[in-house]
């Protein structure tokens, strides 16, 4: 019985993952949002028009958030004066769990706080971390489910591209 269990849950979690793949994000406009930031202001997606902006969506129990976390900030301090932001939307319920990591790791982009979990529903984002690309129009162009070591090449090459435009 557990086996059988095990089996449903398995596939709807590939059944969740290939639904949230074809969500239907990309090519559409990114949904607006504001949330309040690790430096207390508040901070909305669209005053970034203009801008290639990736958001990036994580909690603390995400093993591999941790592991891309860093990788993102060297791509935000890389490529920020030449019109490239990061938002990490961090979706756990205590913001001083996510700021504790932020500054364990080290990480200065900004950390913004989605504990109502509005702005994670706005974009489809059922598993951890999502990492959405949006070109300077504020049209989503790429959507990454998931990270494995290897995927910030394939961002470098997206962000490049799109400061390109």
């Amino acid at each position: 019985m557990r086996l059988k269990a095990s089996i449903i849950a398995l596939l709807f979690s590939v059944f969740a993952a290939s639904s949230l793949a074809s969500s239907g994000l990309e090519g559409q406009a990114a949904p607006d949002f504001a949330l309040r930031s690790s430096t207390g202001e508040n901070l909305r997606l669209s005053e970034y028009r203009g801008d290639v902006v990736m958001i990036n969506f994580w909690a603390t129990w995400c093993g591999p958030c941790r592991q891309e976390m860093p990788l993102l900030d060297e791509l935000y301090n890389r490529y920020q004066r030449v019109g490239f932001n990061l938002l990490g939307v961090n979706i756990d319920d205590d913001s001083r769990r996510a700021m504790q990591m932020v500054e364990e790791l080290g990480v200065g982009f900004p950390v913004l706080f989605d504990a109502g979990k509005d702005v994670s529903e706005l974009y489809n984002v059922e598993a951890m971390p999502v990492t959405v690309i949006v070109d300077r129009r504020g049209t989503v162009r790429y959507v990454h489910h998931g990270y494995k070591p290897g995927y910030e090449d394939m961002y470098l090459d997206q962000i490049r591209s799109l400061l390109r435009e």
